[in-house]
């Protein structure tokens, strides 16, 4: 048996890094949070909201809901959001994308987040329909540094017209994320380099972090750190990670990203029959292994947390946390079956 092939458990790996479980906010305890999106189907809400609380035993830092190609899934964002706010004690980052919408129209959705108490925003260019529908509205924003200009505009005109919230937004500040690509960005075509001079005209615009489109090796995220430091940029980065247990999401995520998946990592994952639950049961030990081991090395590459792409289903996540020692006092989560084939995984440009 390989070694590998082992249940992974937090008290079997002695590493430097492992959670305090007290102390949420102790300096050096690394941030922990997902991405989720809003189901497509309605009958599967009830799943999601399973997840959510799931995913919310293990306090993360926070949870960021996805926003389709132009605005597709604008009402139903909100609406998670919205649950998110009112019912949990999580803190929901909206995404919001800036594609085929005018400024006015931009504007207009980010005052309905914030009407509803949205104080934190993941701003994207967003990619255009896979239909090749889509043309640059002319009165739109070129760019997510435009969108986190507008962002700031919106926030600083509404403190200003209103004291009140004034005072609210001196006591929830009003924070803006956005995205970095360790490899370039194969959707937009441009290389690492040029993702890095975008990354600082973000930080310029107001950006306070960024999340990283997914990469599998803990090189590309070094790699890109030391040339957006090198470049000027002093925003936190924090590495985006996909759970690495089903190969056949792995290849769609893929096609959907333009990002490679390493040969080695899917030729591992082949090798357990898919049809037998107890090879399933132990590539899902591989794969999660491998998540685990991703983790260690960019936490000790300097990143100050991880961001986990769910899919919606909380096992696969919450087992690469308790593996990585970052699962808190949750529950032990194993592995659940993914119930949604719908995927927006990274976010875009």
């Amino acid at each position: 048996m390989s070694s590998h092939d082992v249940p992974v458990h937090p008290h079997d790996l002695d590493h430097p890094r492992a959670a305090v479980v007290d102390g949420l906010g102790a300096v050096d305890r690394p941030t922990v949070s997902f991405e989720l999106f809003p189901p497509r189907n309605p009958d599967a809400a009830p799943r999601l909201w399973s997840t959510v609380q799931q995913l919310a035993a293990v306090r993360p830092d926070f949870v960021s809901v996805t926003y389709g190609a132009s605005g597709s899934t604008r009402d139903t964002t909100r609406a998670l959001v919205r649950r998110l706010l009112r019912e949990t004690s999580l803190t929901p980052i909206a995404h919001l994308t800036c594609v085929a919408a005018s400024r006015e129209d931009l504007a207009a959705t980010v005052e309905e987040f914030l009407d509803e108490g949205v104080r934190s925003f993941l701003a994207l260019r967003g990619d255009p329909p896979a239909d090749g529908s889509w043309a640059p509205h002319p009165d739109g924003l070129p760019t997510a540094a435009a969108l986190v200009r507008l962002l700031r505009e919106v926030e600083a005109r509404r403190c200003a017209s209103s004291p009140a919230q004034a005072v609210r937004a001196a006591t929830r500040h009003l924070s803006v994320a956005v995205a970095a690509f360790p490899r370039g960005n194969p959707g937009a075509g441009s290389t690492r380099e040029q993702d890095v001079a975008a990354l600082l005209a973000k930080q310029e615009a107001g950006a306070d972090f960024a999340i990283t489109q997914v990469f599998y090796d803990a090189a590309s995220y070094r790699e890109l750190l030391e040339l957006a430091r090198d470049a000027g940029v002093t925003i936190p980065v924090i590495p985006g990670i996909i759970p690495m247990t089903d190969p056949a999401r792995l290849r769609r995520v893929a096609q959907l990203t333009g990002v490679p998946v390493p040969a080695d990592v899917l030729d591992r994952l082949d090798a357990f029959d898919g049809d037998d639950p107890a090879d399933v049961a132990r590539r899902h030990r591989v794969g999660t292994r491998l998540g685990v081991d991703l983790a260690h090395a960019v936490l000790d590459g300097g990143a100050p947390g991880i961001h986990l792409y769910t899919f919606n289903t909380h096992g696969p996540a919450l087992d690469l946390l308790e593996g990585a020692g970052l699962g808190g006092d949750g529950p032990p989560a194993r592995a659940a079956v993914a119930t949604d084939d719908h995927l927006t995984p990274v976010p875009t440009t």
